[in-house]
């Protein structure tokens, strides 16, 4: 079984916190990500929006497009508006052979909210999963269609935060509905990973390898502290500097037979935690755990 291994672009420069890395370039972003050993990279807000300028600039670095973020509605938009609105990034997608489009539902959401801590984050009532699931079904069925799989990120601070939360959507969601799982959020929300693992593997199209700073960990107050806050704080760091335990992980996604993207997305602040140490840091630990779960790594 085959792994790719790829980057997030927000060790170097978050979007939604411009004061961490807002002034690093792309280019010194993608050259880094590509000196640490990863093949690809995931879109952020300083990358090209138009196919050819895109393809040019990971050409450069030899680099894949690995995919992306999408800002979905679908809790208050309906199915026709929210294809309107992933219609172009789908299609951009697409054009560079990305194999999945990362969507996060974001209708209300406290993720890049400052001033909100996490106890506001917006709760779906189970009995509007099921109308819900099928809104996103649909969703799934346009992007399969156009050769895009749809990923759906689970996310601190979102509707769908927590593994109860995940489990209503997956049972409310057909065949061509994908998951991506993200093991620092996962864990963050109070979740069990290798559950989420055993319970949807089948349907894991994406992964997303974060770690947490126990000791930071412990302080978190979802009472008063936003998302934002926890980031600032340190919270969140890549694979082999935190408290999950990765060789587990990679055997249970081996036993689901897993192949693809494995994208460290480590939400740091590039002054206190050196971009290129810590994905030189993430890359070794992930292919230790791989490796030994059977895993070769496509260089």
């Amino acid at each position: 079984m085959n792994l790719r291994f790829g980057m997030s672009p927000i060790s170097w420069s978050n979007d939604d916190l411009p004061q961490l890395g807002g002034d690093t370039s792309l280019e010194t972003c993608l050259r880094e990500t590509r000196l640490a050993g990863y093949t690809g990279t995931e879109m952020g807000g300083k990358f090209p929006r138009d196919k050819a300028s895109l393809q040019k600039v990971l050409a450069e670095h030899d680099l894949k497009h690995s995919s992306g973020w999408y800002s979905g509605m679908l809790l208050h938009n309906t199915v026709e508006d929210e294809l309107e609105l992933i219609k172009p990034q789908v299609e951009l997608f697409a054009a560079l052979d990305a194999p999945v489009i990362v969507y996060g539902e974001t209708w209300e959401t406290v993720q890049n909210r400052q001033d909100q801590p996490l106890k506001n984050k917006p709760i779906l009532p189970d009995a509007d999963f099921p109308a819900y699931g099928e809104r996103l079904t649909k969703i799934a069925e346009y992007c399969k269609s156009q050769g895009v799989p749809l990923a759906y990120h689970h996310h601190m601070g979102t509707g769908v935060e927590t593994e109860r939360e995940l489990d209503m959507v997956m049972a409310s969601t057909g065949d061509d509905f994908g998951l991506l799982l993200d093991t620092g959020h996962m864990h963050f929300s109070g979740g069990n990973n290798l559950r989420v693992i055993e319970n949807h593997g089948h349907r894991i199209v994406h992964f997303h390898a974060k770690d947490i700073r126990e000791d930071i960990f412990k302080t978190v107050d979802k009472e008063n502290d936003s998302f934002l806050d926890c980031v600032l704080r340190g919270v969140f760091t890549v694979p082999g500097d935190g408290m999950i335990d990765y060789g587990a992980i990679m055997k249970a996604l081996a036993e689901k037979k897993y192949e693809g993207w494995v994208i460290v997305e480590a939400e740091q602040d590039p002054a206190k935690a050196d971009p290129y140490e810590y994905a030189c840091i993430g890359y070794k630990a992930l292919e230790t755990a791989a490796v030994n779960a059977g895993y070769s790594i496509i260089a």
